[in-house]
């Protein structure tokens, strides 16, 4: 990547820079160019649906490890109201890989939790480069249970390569706060709308992915394993996640074919980190269309509906076993 170009997008990053070029020139030697801009304009729109149209799955996770993507930081401050970020666990400490707090969405009352990753090494050190350690998912799940007893919506914005593995981390209940908050978020009683912005990676996604409606960004991932983790176990090789990738479906389009998400957002210019205000404008749009659905449910049907919601994903085929010929039968004992 050379200035937060990746390789598949160098043509169309020429072909942007001479367009702006020649607006340049345009504008100071007072020359019309608007022919020749607008046809650079045309054809630099069928390279960009050309490119952004049929990328492959890790084309699709490079996207979604873009250092320039949206943040959950980013999307709170264009998409809420009023945001009043809440700290700590209750019982550790606190944990800045997952923030959270209460907002309005267009004058609804909201709760509003989600991983955060950092813009610079600093930052990344300070929020453990956005993997969460268990008093950060302990400290979400005990924002939703607020959310419930005042009857806000919850919407969670998901990040996440995956939870931090440390030991530190394991010591402290990892695995066990993670099977928590998907035992409590099924259960909840209000309305949850989870929203994977980037990379959705394992548990550490899944700890706050349990939702009546998963929206994707076309460009995320959600799986339950990284590319690099799947080739790594599978062929002892993490040099072949490319691979992985292909083979796990995890891209935006696979998991809405299979009934996983529920709707998948077009980014603006192909790539959310080329128009923060555009995608945060559809996110939008799609919380308030969804949270107007869902809040007229009543919460025990809600819960019901969501507990058949995932119980419905996926497929299975029960087979009998054949007969045993009778001598064999009796060989058995039967």
């Amino acid at each position: 990547m050379i200035g937060g170009v990746l390789d598949f997008e160098k043509p169309l990053a020429e072909l942007e820079a001479r367009i702006e070029e020649l607006k340049t020139f345009s504008r100071e030697q007072d020359i019309d160019l608007s022919r020749e801009i607008k046809t650079l304009e045309e054809k630099a729109d069928a390279l960009r649906r050309e490119i952004y149209d049929n990328l492959t799955p890790w084309q699709r996770i490079m996207l979604a490890r873009h250092p320039h993507r949206p943040t959950t930081l980013d999307y709170i401050q264009r998409i809420f109201d009023d945001f009043i970020e809440l700290h700590g666990d209750r019982c550790f400490r606190e944990d800045a890989a997952i923030v959270g707090g209460i907002a309005r969405l267009a004058g609804r009352p909201v709760t509003v939790i989600g991983t955060q990753k950092g813009r610079d090494t600093k930052e990344n050190l300070a929020r453990n480069f956005g993997s969460p350690h268990p008093e950060g998912y302990r400290k979400a799940c005990r924002l939703m249970k607020q959310a419930e007893k005042f009857g806000r919506p919850v919407i969670c914005f998901i990040d996440v390569v995956g939870a931090y593995p440390g030991i530190e981390a394991e010591e402290r209940g990892q695995g066990v706060i993670i099977a928590q908050n998907l035992a409590e978020m099924m259960c909840l009683q209000v309305p949850v709308v989870a929203v994977v912005t980037g990379e959705g990676g394992s548990g550490g996604a899944l700890a706050i992915g349990v939702a009546d409606r998963l929206i994707m960004l076309q460009n995320a991932y959600f799986s339950v394993i990284s590319p690099e983790g799947c080739a790594a176990i599978l062929w002892k090789d993490a040099s072949r996640a490319k691979e992985a990738a292909d083979v796990l479906r995890l891209t935006a389009g696979d998991l809405l074919a299979l009934g996983v998400a529920d709707e998948v957002l077009p980014e603006p210019r192909g790539a959310a980190h080329k128009d923060y205000d555009a995608m945060a404008g559809a996110i939008k749009e799609a919380l308030m269309r969804h949270l107007s659905e869902l809040c007229s449910i009543a919460p025990r049907k809600l819960v019901d509906k969501r507990y058949s919601k995932y119980r419905s994903i996926g497929l299975y085929q029960v087979r009998e076993s054949p007969s045993l010929p009778r001598q064999e039968a009796a060989s058995h004992g039967e």
